[in-house]
């Protein structure tokens, strides 16, 4: 009897459930009355509450930490000297706004903020599995770094990523983006069902698409009605079912060049075989033919002759098929369904960006300032269910969400607003009084400081060598990294990693080969994920293998010899080679103790390799490493 009263109360369907209040996350955002009009709307929200603690904000940073904080958070790079002089010289009103400018529209810019995406999207550039069999998912890559650079807004951006394929207007671009459903491992063992494997990836874009727009824990409700959350099993087989339709196929993005090349290559081997060439020949001919396909990409081509419906599948087995059940939006996770919308993968995406949606808007304001701020304005930013902790600023958490949409969806526009805050600006320094009572700076009275992903860090170690690659795009590049030619293949797998020759090994971090069974050792030691599910929020740990990999890693020490050579080439004397070291690592000048330090560590070495190890050590120092 317990038991049922409880199921009722947590039940969706309960009538004490339906008695109470919906859940904040499940009501449309009104927009809230910012307290002052003399101060950012950001400060107005977060100052009462701040000074209610008995906290005392942190005054502004200084110059050289701001723009280096900010650089960081829009571009993934460290700022070169050259822009720390301007920024340090302009003396007039607004200069801090035309450095946010300036790195909004930065080419980099794009480059730095799909990374975050590309693990909600969960990609990479093999299957997974034991076979881990490389894939071509590089153009959806590189559509998604165009859209942040274009500012594509994200209702649009939304749109294009779940049904490109059914937007009239969306062209080849509409075909890319909708290689966001793609990115699922694939499953191509031996003895697998293929049914069954093709049933796992639509369970898993579901879940997806539930966790990246909606935060909400869906995949709870895939064996039975959600525990806790106005879920019932029916919802998420209703929303299922939008990808039923989906025939997953190889896009031909092949250029003239290749097709033309490619068709060469298929017409040696009909020669080959017309001539009854020997069978060795003929089969290295086929290979090469095969090896040829020219660019290409994984997308969706949506069949109409099968229905957006599917069958609940019993505590969620799949070969225990019950009651079949048509596409569905849940409706307790936002608006009704639009009207006149056909139910299909358009129709969601619509329901999606409804400027009304209570989640959407919400969801993602708040993986935006988890990522500037350190810490998200809902704890759990993978779920915003009955569960999720409450608020601690509810008001000012509203009013960016309904701000986003004010903005019309753009990306830039709400970094902007973000970044021009107090709030962001203040320094990260804080007296041990406001560190106990505020530990994990819940009330902002500082600035954020954390460490730098696994990305920013190779990126900045190649920056400051002088390294760095400013190409764009194609293809994913293999840097250097521990030597694993005599790996034994894991699983099938084959791990044997052969570093690309010239500036491609010195490609920005996105661009490497992204393994899902065994992640560049670099970012494994920083925290990077497998990508093999969706990923929210990425952990940070401290381990001595960080240490280690910052050390000995090939593509540090590599660095660690280009900075080296770049102080050693300098001009100046040896105390200005270092402090013009010391600046590119951490962008501020030494202060004459720790130059007296690291002259004395110059001096004690006196082998070949004393810049470099002198620049190894600037390159790891925590100060280069935290943001």
């Amino acid at each position: 009897m317990l038991v049922s009263c409880v199921l009722a109360v947590l039940s969706p369907q309960g009538d004490v459930a339906a008695a109470r209040p919906p859940h904040w996350a499940y009501v449309t955002p009104m927009r809230p009355e910012i307290p002052r009009s003399d101060v950012h709307a950001i400060d107005a929200f977060l100052e009462p509450r701040l000074l209610a603690a008995g906290l005392v904000p942190a005054p502004e940073a200084d110059r050289a930490t701001l723009l280096r904080r900010l650089s960081f958070d829009l571009i993934g790079l460290p700022p070169s000297p050259a822009e720390l002089d301007a920024f340090l010289a302009d003396t007039a009103p607004g200069a801090y706004e035309h450095q946010v400018d300036r790195l909004l529209a930065s080419p980099h810019f794009g480059e730095h903020q799909a990374v975050a995406w590309l693990d909600l999207a969960r990609y990479a550039d093999t299957g997974g599995f034991n076979f881990d069999q490389t894939r071509a998912m590089w153009k959806w890559r590189d559509w998604v770094v165009d859209a942040f650079d274009s500012d594509l807004p994200f209702d649009r951006f939304t749109l294009l990523q779940l049904a490109g394929d059914l937007l009239p207007d969306a062209g080849e671009d509409g075909r890319i983006a909708v290689g966001f459903h793609r990115n699922t491992m694939l499953n191509d063992e031996g003895g697998v069902d293929p049914a069954e494997a093709r049933w796992e990836r639509l369970v898993d874009r579901t879940t997806t698409t539930a966790t990246v727009w909606l935060g909400a824990s869906l995949q709870c409700a895939q064996c039975h009605d959600h525990k806790f959350d106005p879920i019932a099993q029916r919802d998420f087989y209703g929303l299922l079912a939008f990808f039923e339709p989906a025939e997953e196929v190889q896009l031909d993005l092949a250029t003239p060049d290749q097709a033309r090349r490619r068709d060469e290559l298929r017409a040696r081997v009909a020669a080959l075989q017309a001539a009854k060439a020997p069978a060795a020949e003929i089969a290295k001919a086929e290979k090469a033919a095969k090896a040829f396909a020219g660019d290409s990409t994984l997308s969706f081509v949506e069949r109409r002759d099968v229905a957006a419906a599917t069958e609940i599948r019993l505590r969620g087995s799949y070969d225990a098929r019950g009651e079949r059940v048509t596409a569905a939006v849940p409706p307790a996770l936002g608006p009704r369904f639009p009207a006149g919308a056909a139910q299909d993968r358009l129709g969601l995406a619509r329901w999606l960006v409804d400027p009304t949606h209570p989640l959407v808007a919400r969801v993602h304001v708040n993986r935006v300032w988890a990522a500037l701020f350190g810490r998200p304005l809902v704890g759990t930013p993978e779920d915003f269910g009955t569960q999720s902790p409450p608020r601690d600023h509810p008001e000012l958490h509203d009013w960016l969400a309904t701000e986003f949409v004010r903005l019309g969806f753009s990306h830039k526009a709400l970094l902007r607003t973000l970044v021009t805050s107090q709030a962001y600006r203040r320094s990260a320094v804080a007296t041990a009084e406001d560190r106990a009572l505020d530990p994990d700076n819940r009330w902002y009275a500082r600035g954020p400081r954390f460490r730098l992903t696994a990305e920013q860090i190779r990126d900045q170690w190649l920056a400051v060598g002088g390294l760095l690659s400013p190409h764009r795009g194609g293809p994913p590049v293999f840097p250097l990294q521990a030597d694993t030619q005599g790996v034994v293949p894991t699983n099938k797998a084959d791990v044997r990693w052969q570093p690309s020759d010239g500036e491609a090994r010195h490609r920005r971090a996105l661009y490497t080969f992204w393994r899902r069974t065994q992640t560049f050792v670099q970012f494994a030691a920083f925290d990077a994920p497998s990508r093999e599910q969706c990923t929210v929020r990425r952990q940070r740990t401290n381990s001595p293998l960080q240490a280690l990999a910052g050390l000995n890693d090939p593509a540090a020490w590599e660095a660690a010899q280009a900075l080296g050579e770049r102080m050693r080439t300098h001009a100046g004397d040896d105390r200005a080679r270092l402090a013009f070291g010391f600046r590119l690592c951490t962008s501020r000048p030494p202060t004459e103790r720790e130059l007296d330090r690291l002259a004395a560590a110059l001096a004690a070495e006196t082998g070949p390799l004393r810049w470099t190890l002198l620049a190894n050590a600037m390159t790891n120092l925590d100060e280069a490493l935290v943001r």
